[in-house]
């Protein structure tokens, strides 16, 4: 009787250890934010996913380190889903099944693209480094946020930069990848309506290593001006065959595919011929913003994908300290934040960030930078192109 009365008593005690430790954790998740990440540290756009998933942990400490939400502090819960898709699908419905998330910061344009009607139904906040114009429109993607400038305003303000040097004939490179082909339609209309030519397309692999057979068709057509939608590697392969192939066709590169790695990878092929649209400021640009940037690095030469999702984190950090402020802490309590954000200065690490219930563009311009001598990045211009309401969701 005594053995049994104490294995009740053990049991008892068992089950009260259990209840407490089941009230501290739910404790513990009240008490923070929970973010999910996906991130691409080690599949096919790692050379640029890396980067911008280091900013995005290193932002968040940065946060937390600064009063957090206005004193709660956010728990980002980073994974590396390695662009397969499926495995972003799953991790997402792990975050809002086990870790109850309401806000995730993603990566690509095909796993945001997967994910927008999970994200839309659960009423999830989804801020992407996929910058696909389609994710801008309220009506469509309520739930969908980024930072920076939208591919088909960036391609049309590049086919505008390449018609303000002279170009008449004009020629689009890319992948055949969802990132690569996302702005190739709105370009391509683009192009008409401001009176340039068109020549074929040329399918050029993220993974390339050699682009010698695509850029002798580009030689037959000779081009002035031709976009680039590939990533940094493949969009350097390219430029070093058409040097030795002697083109004198001058590149204009997407925002993934011109960083400080380019001149390395290049070599002299990049200077003075490759330009690079760039939404967000190289790292130790001379701004403001920069300098908890560069203290965040800790002297290690990341790309200015780093400063892509510090920028992310920063916007969504404004949106959460607005939503706690309201009283709303949920997904769509932070949607109304978000939207009531207007010219949000960023330190000069992009344009001023505007979001609206009618429009989630969160700017329409950018810089225009160039490589110079020794590889340096040089700034040719500050480009911006008109909201234009016919253009929001292409």
């Amino acid at each position: 009787m005594k053995k049994l009365t104490r294995n009740w008593f053990r049991l008892c005690l068992a089950g009260l250890f259990l209840a407490f430790g089941f009230l501290v954790g739910q404790e513990a998740m009240a008490s923070e934010i929970r973010v999910g990440g996906l991130f691409d540290m080690t599949g096919p756009t790692s050379e640029v996913g890396a980067d911008y998933g280091q900013g995005a942990m290193a932002a968040a400490d940065y946060i937390n380190k600064n009063g957090g939400i206005m004193g709660q502090k956010i728990k980002l819960i980073p994974n590396d889903y390695a662009y397969r898709i499926p495995d972003a699908v799953n991790l997402y419905k792990r975050y809002r099944s086990v870790d109850k998330v309401f806000i995730v910061q993603g990566w690509g344009t095909g796993d945001t693209n997967a994910l927008r009607g999970l994200v839309n139904r659960h009423k999830c906040v989804f801020m992407s480094a996929s910058y696909d114009g389609g994710l801008a429109d309220p009506k469509k993607t309520p739930y969908n946020f980024y930072i920076g400038t939208p591919y088909g305003e960036t391609i049309r303000m590049a086919l505008d930069f390449a018609k303000s040097k002279g170009a008449q004939k004009f020629v689009f490179i890319y992948p055949d990848h969802p990132y690569g082909k996302n702005p190739i339609p709105a370009g391509k209309e683009y192009a008409k309506e401001i009176g340039l030519e068109v020549g074929p397309d040329e399918i050029v692999p993220l993974k390339a290593i050699d682009a010698t057979s695509q850029l002798m068709h580009l030689k037959e057509f000779n081009p002035d001006y031709a976009w680039i939608g590939n990533t940094t590697a493949s969009a350097a392969v390219i430029l070093k065959d058409a040097a030795k192939l002697g083109l004198k066709t001058k590149f204009i590169i997407n925002c993934y595919g011109f960083d400080r790695n380019l001149p390395r990878l290049a070599g002299g092929a990049a200077e003075g011929r490759a330009f690079g649209m760039m939404p967000v400021a190289p790292m130790g640009a001379d701004v403001p913003g920069m300098k908890p940037v560069m203290e965040a690095a800790g002297g290690k030469t990341y790309t200015y994908n780093f400063v892509k999702s510090w920028v992310s984190m920063l916007v969504m950090a404004e949106g959460l300290k607005r939503a706690k402020k309201a009283g709303n802490l949920s997904g769509p309590g932070l949607r109304e934040a978000l939207e009531t954000i207007k010219d949000f200065d960023t330190g000069g690490l992009t344009a001023p960030i505007t979001f609206s219930a009618k429009d989630h563009r969160p700017n329409t311009a950018l810089s225009i930078y160039t490589v110079g001598d020794k590889g340096k990045l040089v700034k040719v211009k500050d480009a911006k192109f008109p909201r234009l309401d016919k253009y929001l969701g292409y």
